[in-house]
């Protein structure tokens, strides 16, 4: 005899408590085999494929699209027959198959904010069945005034569509007059619900402002150097420098010279935590908004190499490719607001790391330049910090260097 199985949406890592329903991969009654994707799922940190660890006859789903689902909650049940499949047992821990990003499906449809989740659709596993008649039981319904009787022949209308607020649900001249009331003109509002990466970041947001007291500094700086050394670099053999890349390599460089900017504060606000290792996040914008990639151990690699990871987090950013691995983890961020032609920013730092740099566009502006008035390419530095790691001054000499590195990158042949 075949046994129905339960499959509840695993743990998938990163203390997450639960996933959004993007998209189903099997229907009800559909024959699967062990460790078959059978959902779609998007988590604060990806979008992956669940596989089940059953084989058998599908025989329902729990999940509207679009439906939030906690970690434990069934997904679906499958009938599971021992002599197809082996004897029927408890699943066992293995990882996940097909773990990864995927591509959200066009058209793929969202539940509407606040409707309920349909009923699992459920059908009978391959066992004897028997149908059992559905009698319907007459409706008793209490006497109604002649008077609200009167008023609704009036208005034509419909009193078996009418719900009663009197005792025993009695239909009362009130609830007639409130469903001949014109109905309320529709309040132009679009509601959007906070879901997925969209509420993890509004989350770690929020902790970061209500927990991290942050201080901003910020200073200008003349990139003309710096620019006409990636221009330099870029005429020579090799792949292309970006100005992310050597933004990326000041930094490693500055926190090399100012190692208490790499740190944490501890859950408990007891202790910092120094961070030994640089994993360097960066902002990058993607189809579901803006992801912080990390770059692992940048601290150990040069220009060419930095600049290889940084296009590749970016590229895998873009086309929604991001493991949860490569999210997480960061002890430092570099936010190249420049990108979106702004000057000038006050992040709110990634909780818990404790420093930010921010570089705005780089633009040609009037300049002094060795006593002269020049037009030079000049940008506008910004650094926040964790006031409880540092001090203004050893926040200041950070940004005080990443400012001279700019200016004359020569400076970083020190660090070498």
């Amino acid at each position: 005899m075949p046994v129905v199985r339960e499959f509840t949406l695993p743990d998938l890592g990163e203390g997450l408590t639960g996933a959004e329903v993007v998209r189903w991969l099997v229907e009800v009654g559909e024959v699967i085999a062990v460790d078959q994707p059978v959902v779609e799922v998007e988590t604060a940190k990806a979008v992956v494929e669940v596989p089940c660890p059953y084989g058998g006859v599908v025989t329902a789903r729990y999940g509207a699209e679009g439906e939030e689902v906690p970690v434990g909650a069934p997904l679906v049940t499958v009938a599971v027959s021992p002599g197809a499949d082996g004897p029927a047992v408890e699943p066992v821990e293995r990882p996940l198959v097909g773990y990864g990003v995927a591509e959200r499906q066009p058209g793929a449809r969202r539940a509407r904010l606040g409707a309920k989740a349909p009923a699992p659709v459920v059908v009978p596993a391959p066992v004897a069945v028997v149908e059992v008649p559905v009698v319907e039981a007459p409706v008793v319904l209490p006497v109604i005034s002649p008077l609200v009787r009167r008023l609704a022949r009036e208005h034509g209308l419909d009193l078996a569509g009418v719900t009663g607020s009197g005792p025993d649900g009695l239909i009362m001249r009130r609830d007639v007059e409130q469903a001949l009331a014109p109905a309320a003109a529709p309040v132009d509002e679009n509601l959007v619900p906070l879901r997925g990466l969209r509420r993890a970041v509004a989350e770690k947001l929020t902790r970061s402002h209500r927990e991290i007291p942050a201080a901003t500094c910020w200073v200008d700086a003349d990139a003309t150097a710096l620019m006409e050394l990636r221009a330099q670099l870029n005429r020579s053999a090799g792949p292309k420098v970006s100005v992310l890349a050597l933004l990326a390599r000041i930094s490693t460089a500055a926190l090399a010279r100012f190692p208490e900017l790499n740190s944490s504060v501890s859950a408990d606000g007891s202790a910092i935590v120094r961070h030994s290792a640089v994993h360097l996040g960066f902002a990058a914008q993607s189809d579901r908004g803006l992801v912080v990639p990390v770059v692992r151990d940048a601290q150990l690699l040069g220009t060419e190499q930095l600049g290889s990871e940084l296009a590749r987090l970016t590229e895998s950013a873009r086309s929604g490719r991001l493991t949860p691995a490569e999210l997480t983890g960061g002890t430092f961020t570099l936010n190249n607001y420049g990108v979106f032609g702004v000057d000038g920013s006050t992040p709110i730092l990634n909780h818990p790391e404790a420093a930010m740099l921010g570089v705005g566009r780089i633009t040609p502006k009037p300049w002094v330049f060795e006593g002269q008035l020049a037009v030079r390419q000049v940008t506008q530095l910004s650094f926040t910090f964790d006031h409880r790691v540092c001090d203004g001054g050893t926040a200041g000499g950070f940004l005080r260097f990443v400012a001279d590195c700019v200016e004359q990158p020569g400076v970083l042949l020190r660090q070498l």
